[in-house]
């Protein structure tokens, strides 16, 4: 393992723990919830197209990186835990912002309530469209909590 004392260029890495997810978890569930159960967010998501989906995500993934690392300045990504070069808090909170609408999604029958009268592929399409609109509000709220606590 490399030591911060035999290359003094090189920062010691902070370890992202469970407690941060746990934070982002609460944040991302409460504001995910309101978008979940709400008509006009799927009513929505049946006129996307994929570069509107796209699109979203990319605002999605800038929201992220840019709550966790623009806003808080004693936050640096090149000191964090990283996965494959990216750092971990930032897909923690990717897969926070995405799962949260997802399992709620699911937990409410929202495809089915919404959806019903679209064929499965198009209700399966329809619904990742609609989890990546109330991921946009999720990712605020799991970033927000994230740099509160």
């Amino acid at each position: 393992m490399l030591s911060t004392e035999h290359y003094p260029g090189m920062r010691e890495r902070k370890k992202h723990e469970l407690a941060d997810t746990a934070q982002q978890i609460v944040g991302g569930f409460l504001l995910a919830g309101p978008f979940v159960v709400t008509q006009e967010v799927w009513m929505l998501a049946q006129n996307m197209t994929i570069f509107h989906s796209l699109f979203l995500v990319g605002i999605i993934m800038s929201i992220g990186y840019g709550g966790l690392y623009g806003a808080d300045n004693d936050r640096d990504p090149r000191t964090e835990a990283a996965f494959f070069g990216i750092p971990v808090r930032f897909v923690s909170v990717v897969l926070v912002a995405f799962g949260s609408v997802a399992i709620l999604a699911f937990a409410v029958t929202a495809p089915n309530q919404f959806l019903s009268d679209l064929p499965p592929a198009d209700r399966l399409a329809v619904t990742f469209r609609a989890i990546s609109v109330g991921s946009l509000f999720s990712m605020v709220g799991a970033v927000t909590t994230d740099s509160i606590f």
